[in-house]
């Protein structure tokens, strides 16, 4: 009987914080900025697309420049330069490795590391970012000049680390920024596996382009 009580009290306190979380989001925008940034996100897919179309066309054949570097860079070579790139600033385009996989015997299989590395990376990105406040130069930096701004950071942190993942800006970026603000891991772990989806999309719209 008291063990019941003490499931349905346990029950109802979640049920109020989960009510309490809903109300907060709702009132802070946080589902219509999914919902913004998931739209956003289809129109650089469409572009991606449109532009590796009329390139591919009219400029130089894809398939052949992947098939030159598949047959040139070994598969190992290719992912250790693409997880290098995914964890600092992430200078290289996603895209081109993702059109790679499409050249390889595996590319699901491929395209999952590739997912994987850049998720690994943006962790490891977020670290780096955390280690830099060591740095007294940078920490006297966010703490009196940026302090204004890091307030309102920390409170969308979550936001940031969506963009990151989502959209085609550098998720390094993103997650550098998160560990120099001291945004909880826990949160970076779990708003960053939209990357995941992200490639998974992008993925689907490339390998209907390359051959």
């Amino acid at each position: 009987m008291e063990t019941q009580m003490k499931k349905k009290v346990g029950k109802k306190n979640k049920d109020a914080h989960v009510k309490r979380l809903h109300n907060y989001y709702q009132r802070t925008g946080f589902y219509m900025f999914i919902w913004e940034s998931l739209k956003k996100a289809f129109i650089p897919i469409v572009l991606v697309v449109i532009g590796l179309f009329v390139f591919n066309k009219y400029v130089y054949n894809i398939n052949d420049g992947l098939q030159t570097m598949t047959e040139t860079f070994s598969r190992t070579s290719l992912l250790i330069t693409f997880f290098v790139s995914e964890t600092i600033l992430g200078l290289l385009p996603p895209e081109i490795f993702i059109a790679w996989c499409k050249k390889t015997p595996t590319p699901l299989v491929n395209l999952a590391i590739l997912a994987v590395l850049s998720y690994s990376g943006g962790i490891l990105a977020y670290y780096l970012g955390k280690a830099s406040l060591k740095i007294n130069a940078v920490k006297e930096y966010l703490e009196v000049k940026m302090a204004k701004h890091l307030k309102n950071t920390k409170k969308w942190g979550g936001f940031l680390i969506l963009v990151g993942a989502l959209l085609p800006l550098p998720f390094a970026i993103s997650c550098l920024t998160a560990g120099m603000i001291k945004y909880p891991i826990k949160n970076v772990i779990i708003f960053g596996l939209f990357r995941f989806l992200r490639f998974a999309i992008y993925g689907w719209a490339i390998f209907s382009v390359v051959n």
